[in-house]
């Protein structure tokens, strides 16, 4: 194998960067970021370049109160061409509130993991799915797009390995149902690089006409290195949060998403095309921890990217002159 067909050398390959922070990384937040500030949040994102920017959450209020001005912040973000607006809906209801906010997508969601889907959703995976079978009808209706989350596919906290035969299946009933749309969620964190290109080639070959996205969380570490082993299997399209946002109530010390500055800054490094204009990225992760009241887990928000120079000390010349006398 030659240098120019690995993973380690992207030739101008696309990979599509999709924005969840300000969904799932804000919904886990404490300090309710305001309407006004979301929507420069949301409009920064665009400007950067990102392919699709899920943009909220379409639930209940009381269930999710960070996330209460789901249709002032869809109808008002600026829309950018080549962008998707993507939203969650959990339910039929959802649906309706965001079709008629103009959402560009509907993002569904539900547990490959039985007990998580139980813990998460309150309801068993049959209902789920009984459930969601009559939103994406709903979509259809109005020819919204649809994506489904299969969450927990590379493990549950509670069960253990999830069987990829059953995640597969999963994918074949909403694909059956028309669904174009599929997320390989690690929501736990328990990814790891030989699994994640297993399962992604596995899926890639059977459904070729599906738009697969990976959605890794970096609990031990291992983020990055499932990107590059999804890359490196087929994909090209990577759900991840800005600033390294985000986190799962059901997984006892889980961290947030893989790093949206984080991943394109590594992979632009290695030659692949991701459409993102890094400076403007950081430059909005930057502005989070004025927002959420607190630090953000991202490494390129603090040190900056690669060649970030920073100047020499004071006293160098006098230091050189020191040296060069010895």
């Amino acid at each position: 194998m030659t240098a120019s067909n690995t993973v380690w050398q992207g030739a101008g390959r696309r990979i599509h960067m999709q924005e969840v922070g300000t969904r799932d990384g804000l919904q886990m937040e404490q300090a309710f970021v305001s309407t006004e500030d979301k929507i420069t949040l949301v409009n920064a994102l665009s400007n950067a370049g990102l392919s699709k920017i899920e943009v909220t959450s379409f639930t209940s209020p009381t269930t999710i109160p960070a996330l209460r001005d789901a249709e002032i912040v869809m109808r008002e973000v600026t829309r950018r061409l080549g962008t998707v607006y993507s939203a969650l809906v959990p339910n039929v209801r959802g649906a309706e509130r965001a079709i008629e906010a103009r959402t560009d997508e509907l993002n569904l969601v539900m547990s490959a993991s039985e007990t998580h889907n139980i813990a998460n959703l309150r309801m068993t995976r049959e209902q789920s799915f009984a459930s969601l079978a009559q939103v994406v009808a709903t979509a259809q209706a109005a020819q919204v797009a649809v994506n489904i989350s299969l969450s927990c596919v590379f493990g549950c906290p509670m069960e253990g390995d999830v069987a990829p035969a059953d995640v597969l299946g999963w994918v074949q009933r909403f694909t059956d149902l028309g669904v174009r749309g599929v997320t390989l969620c690690d929501t736990t964190g328990m990814a790891y690089p030989a699994q994640v290109a297993q399962l992604t080639a596995a899926a890639r070959a059977r459904w070729p006409g599906v738009d697969f996205t990976l959605h890794f969380h970096n609990t031990r570490g291992m983020g990055l290195a499932n990107v590059l082993a999804a890359i490196d299997a087929g994909a090209d399209r990577f759900d991840a949060s800005l600033g390294g946002l985000g986190g799962c109530p059901y997984a006892p010390g889980a961290s947030g998403n893989v790093c949206s500055e984080e991943i394109v800054h590594a992979l632009q490094l290695m030659g692949y095309d991701t459409g993102v204009d890094l400076a403007q990225l950081v430059a909005a992760a930057q502005r989070l921890p004025a927002l959420i009241g607190h630090d953000i887990p991202s490494q390129i928000a603090k040190a900056g990217p690669r060649l970030s120079l920073h100047p020499v000390p004071a006293d160098f010349e006098a230091i050189r002159a020191r040296a060069l006398a010895r």
